[in-house]
């Protein structure tokens, strides 16, 4: 397993749980905004593990503001990382995985690229294209043997959340369009992730499946 991020300290803790489980962990350190360093990461993962089988795109930021207190500068943070960090790590495996006709790629989008949400114009709009770029690649991609599809996460409890719904106020907030009226474990997203990389969805492609409590049905 290769394991890429930006911070070297959270990839050595993820590390460390792959191996306590007895698999070996590849800690490449990549910007996925940077074609260059995304292109690295797939051929040392190549090189070093043997082929490349499965491709998670789960990087993700978020500044929270209303559209006309943005600045040009903020819309290029988050479209590098949340939708040209996604393309990057899906142009960059292709020439693996379209040479050995098989491979899975998971897109993390968000219900929020369905949904709207005050606050979240921006960021909406890259996962939006995450969906959209999963829809068509799953289409262009499924002549050559491979898989791909998003899973979209509603609200989960993860360091980027705990600040909001430690606020009873914004807790109710969000928590009242879910109705299941809570927010989703991360152990939750596990299974759906692996059933995406597992033979089981060979036939699935191009899809992108809700998680979020029945937040984007309501």
């Amino acid at each position: 397993m290769a394991l890429a991020a930006r911070s070297k300290g959270d990839l050595e803790e993820t590390a460390r749980r792959v191996q306590a489980a007895g698999r070996r962990a590849l800690v490449v350190p990549t910007d996925v905004a940077s074609y260059t360093e995304v292109e690295a990461l797939m051929a040392r993962a190549v090189r070093e593990l043997g082929r490349l089988d499965i491709v998670v795109n789960n990087s993700g930021v978020a500044k929270v503001a209303p559209l006309a207190e943005m600045t040009a500068a903020d819309w290029r943070f988050m479209v590098d990382v949340n939708l040209t960090g996604a393309f990057n790590g899906c142009r960059a495996a292709a020439p693996h995985l379209i040479a050995q006709t098989s491979g899975k790629v998971i897109n993390v989008a968000s219900v929020l690229g369905q949904v709207g949400l005050p606050g979240y114009t921006i960021y909406a709009a890259t996962k939006g294209g995450v969906i959209a770029l999963t829809r068509a690649l799953g289409v262009e991609w499924a002549r050559h043997g491979i898989q791909v599809n998003a899973i979209a996460p509603g609200w989960f409890a993860t360091p980027m959340t705990d600040e909001a719904f430690a606020d009873p106020r914004i807790n109710e907030r969000l928590t009242r369009d879910i109705p299941m009226r809570r927010i989703g474990r991360p152990e939750e997203i596990g299974p759906l992730a692996v059933f995406l990389a597992s033979s089981a969805s060979d036939f699935m492609t191009g899809q992108t499946i809700f998680l979020d409590g029945g937040h984007s049905a309501a």
